[in-house]
């Protein structure tokens, strides 16, 4: 249960940092709010997994999918562009969070 809660909160911290991106300084109400409450849940549910996970794991693995999904949505968004180097770095990410859940 607490890897499922670390992968959604992973997923939150996605979500709050693109709508902090949106917010415009906290100028923009939704966005804002969106932030408040994605970044309260996601902190809820990191510190969760941390009662039953390790916490350099939870916390590497809760970051790690947090930094792919906002660069995922941030290319999607056509904010940013995907290149072969970003593609290969992000798949690197991916690999290692696979990896630290493989041994832990």
């Amino acid at each position: 249960m607490a890897w499922l809660v670390l992968i959604l909160s992973g997923v939150l911290e996605a979500v709050w940092a693109t709508a902090l991106g949106a917010s415009n300084g906290f100028k923009r109400k939704i966005p804002t709010f969106i932030f408040i409450a994605s970044m309260g849940i996601s902190m809820a549910g990191l510190a969760y997994a941390m009662t039953e996970l390790p916490t350099g794991t939870s916390y590497a693995v809760w970051v790690g999918i947090g930094a792919v999904l906002t660069a995922v949505l941030a290319v999607l968004r056509k904010q940013e562009r995907l290149s072969v180097a970003r593609t290969a770095l992000l798949t690197a990410l991916i690999g290692c969070v696979i990896g630290l859940k493989a041994v832990s």
